[in-house]
């Protein structure tokens, strides 16, 4: 299937299956802007632009929503904004756009000179309101919110007009002068667009188009206390941008009518509403509200937490900026909305992370080796590649000696058959090093196993032995002369189930939190050469997973670290197995 089919078969099923080997060039929304360069409708122009609202910090479903804004506007040469859609100041903090404005820089998108809020534009957005109510087009409605909810209607029910409708236009005028003036209370009166109270699309059922809120607002203190609602002010924004394709979630589909209606009556410069499906990942929740209800709860420790899917979280993880643009790039844009395999996001992560992660050893849960046969008090240094495959990565030196830990999980005394580690007379090859044979273990009282004698053969240093034999089993090891000491913390999804919302009766989503999410070990050893690892570097812990060191808990000079993905493919196990039934 050519790339071309590919995407069109997608937007048609909303497949939630991405292309493993190539992202999809083309898609629905690409083919209405060539259509659109060609007729030549804006001028050959391409402007788009990611209006957030600074309620919360973004997570990957916002992320799959700048690169498809900003990376179209990339693609044709074109140029995008940013801005932030700051209509609610009862919600909206200035933590919120400065994690935003990061998170974007982060993710490799410079929007240059064109940062924008739509505060720039309160002045003009209530001329606008002005100019709608002079046409007979809005009204100010003393209804309470509960009472313009009962008028409105439902599906198969029309809605009532209001008993304010039909205001002189003077009068509404002077209402909503005096509301700006703030002569009224919060809740005591709207404006509204008057539209139609039959239609069957409830959103143009006389929209709220501006409510009284007496609260600060970041950037514009206490200069205003009436404030648009976004539905009224995200079209005007566009406008006055000058925004060609404004491309929103599928959400807004109902929406659109509206944004074209407000444009249409005001008669302004009037952008093109286009919707895709919002990004769903398996045992994720992606509501902004949900996520801070978490935070709230202490079930994270806050927006950053490496299990939350927010960009932040997912920084702190030690997930590349590159790695999500693949990701957004390969999952396809579609018109229906699906789900998305969050095994497929660590699958590109983990591409990303194997071609530019360097290879350390760290030993996880330490089990004490102690080589009789090596001479005592000496050490020797072993050099050992940063990337096998990449020799312009260069190398580093490792220290070995005669007390070395391994992995507790790398010998059993009684092994079953295939186990090809350490076991009592058994040899394995130590990377980089010698070939070891295990001849005795010592127990604690309680009979656990707490060290292990071995023997080394000198013959085999870097791995190669005069008779030429081979051994099945390579360990990764640290000596324990010179390691460090480190904290790992272990990631599993933070739900238990595909669907987080899928609960009991009386149940809400937090019934599927993972108690298990987190596994914190403590007593880990990690080679000197980490020693000059800078917060937030990435690496493959040989055997283990790819880790990150922590940029906010080592940033004193522990080391502690994230494991960002693990070794594990399911992905590509996943893919390898339908390729066979195929």
């Amino acid at each position: 299937m050519s790339n071309m089919a590919a995407g069109k078969e997608n937007e048609k099923t909303g497949a939630a299956t991405p292309e493993t080997e190539a992202a999809v060039t083309t898609d629905f929304i690409r083919a209405i802007i060539d259509a659109d360069l060609q007729s030549d409708k804006y001028g050959g122009r391409v402007h788009t632009r990611f209006p957030p609202e600074p309620n919360g910090y973004l997570h990957i479903g916002h992320a799959k929503s700048i690169c498809l804004n900003f990376g179209i506007a990339e693609d044709y040469g074109g140029k995008y904004n940013l801005r932030f859609d700051d209509t609610n100041p009862t919600k909206e903090e200035e933590e919120y756009i400065q994690s935003i404005i990061k998170d974007v820089y982060w993710l490799g998108f410079d929007w240059e000179d064109r940062l924008f809020f739509a505060s720039d534009y309160f002045e003009q957005m209530y001329e606008y309101a002005v100019q709608l109510i002079e046409a007979g087009k809005a009204y100010v409605d003393d209804l309470s919110a509960e009472e313009i909810r009962a008028y409105r209607g439902t599906l198969t029910k029309p809605g009532q007009n209001s008993p304010y409708r039909e205001r002189p236009v003077a009068e509404n005028l002077d209402l909503f002068k005096r509301m700006r003036a703030g002569e009224f209370v919060d809740g005591s009166c709207v404006l509204r667009a008057k539209i139609d109270m039959a239609s069957p699309n409830l959103n143009m059922r006389d929209p709220v188009i501006y409510r009284i809120l007496h609260a600060s607002h970041p950037r514009t203190g206490d200069a205003w206390c009436i404030y648009p609602m976004y539905d009224f002010a995200h079209g005007l924004g566009d406008s006055i941008e000058g925004i060609t394709h404004s491309i929103c979630t599928l959400e807004f589909e109902a929406h659109r009518p509206l944004y074209d209606w407000f444009l249409d009556e005001l008669g302004i410069y009037h952008p093109q509403q286009i919707e895709f499906a919002r990004l769903n990942l398996t045992y994720t929740v992606m509501s902004k509200r949900k996520l801070l209800l978490l935070v709230q709860r202490g079930d994270v420790s806050g927006w950053d937490d490496p299990r939350m899917p927010t960009l932040s979280g997912l920084r702190r993880r030690g997930c590349p900026p590159e790695a999500i643009r693949a990701f957004s790039g390969r999952i396809g844009v579609a018109k229906s909305n699906s789900t998305v395999d969050v095994a497929f996001l660590e699958h590109c992560i983990r591409q990303d992370l194997n071609e530019r992660a360097p290879r350390v050893m760290a030993v996880l849960e330490p089990l004490k080796v102690v080589i009789d046969n090596y001479p005592e008090g000496q050490v020797e240094e072993f050099e050992a590649d940063n990337h096998p495959q990449k020799p312009e990565m260069g190398t580093r030196q490792v220290p070995f000696s005669r007390e070395l830990y391994i992995e507790r999980a790398d010998f059993m005394e009684e092994p079953p058959r295939k186990y090809f580690r350490l076991a009592p007379g058994r040899e394995v090859r130590l990377k980089h090093a010698y070939y070891i044979t295990c001849v005795d273990v010592v127990r604690d009282e309680q009979g656990a196993v707490v060290e292990l004698h071995c023997t080394y053969d000198p013959e085999s240093r870097g791995g190669a032995t005069p008779d030429g034999r081979k051994v099945r089993g390579t360990l990764h090891w640290v000596s324990a002369e010179h390691a460090l000491d480190a904290e790992v913390r272990l990631y599993e999804h933070l739900f238990t189930k595909e669907n987080p919302y899928e609960v009991e009766e009386g149940e809400d989503f937090t019934a599927n939190l993972n108690p298990n999410s987190l596994q914190t070990l403590t007593s880990c050893k990690v080679e000197p050469s980490l020693a000059r690892a800078a917060p937030g570097s990435r690496y493959q812990f040989m055997r283990q997973g790819y880790f990150c060191l922590d940029p906010v808990d080592s940033a004193g000079g522990a080391l502690a670290f994230n494991r960002t993905v693990s070794m594990r493919d399911t992905w590509a196990k996943i893919q390898r197995a339908q390729r066979r039934k195929a």
